[in-house]
């Protein structure tokens, strides 16, 4: 086997097209894509629920998507911490408001959250395809995180390329 990059696909079949650059076309799924490859085909597959995406493409996202998520959060805590709400030990009441560094956490995590939801659901879609299973399945992972952690980590399966459609050439 040659040291090529891309990496040619797993199964030992007929290498992945590739256009110019080397990248294989965003019908086909991208083995051995780097970090910031896999962001920007993430966003270029925005809604895109047919084809396949291999498990580098979804794992590379998702480790975006937490270090996204992680860096909001420390905000939002700051937020908190320089609020100046007041508990009443006896009663519990709280007074005083949170800081405008919280609300600025809270309102960027929310819309960040509504610009990955759909391209974020059609990746984990994707990547049941290139595992040979139905996308309907990622419907389980919405309600069970488990689940959609267990079906990111399944291998790839020849049979998956049934889901690509290179004749809609994307």
């Amino acid at each position: 086997m040659s040291d090529q990059y891309p990496p040619q696909n797993p199964y030992g079949q007929q290498p992945t097209p590739t256009g110019p650059g080397g990248e294989p076309p965003l019908w086909a799924p991208y083995y051995g894509i780097s970090f910031g490859g896999a962001i920007s085909r993430f966003f270029k597959k925005y809604a895109t629920f047919s084809g396949r995406a291999s498990r580098s493409e979804f794992w590379w996202w998702y480790l975006a998507n937490v270090i996204v998520a992680f860096v909001l959060s420390i905000i939002a805590v700051i937020g908190v911490v320089t609020s100046d709400i007041q508990v009443d030990s006896s009663t519990g009441q709280t007074t005083g408001s949170f800081s405008g560094l919280y609300w600025i956490a809270v309102v960027i995590s929310i819309l960040w959250g509504l610009a990955v939801l759909v391209p974020s659901l059609a990746l984990g879609w994707r990547r049941l395809h290139d595992a040979n299973l139905s996308g309907a399945l990622w419907i389980i992972a919405i309600f069970v995180n488990i689940v959609g952690l267990v079906f990111g980590l399944l291998p790839s399966n020849p049979a998956g390329a049934r889901f690509e459609r290179p004749e809609r050439g994307r």
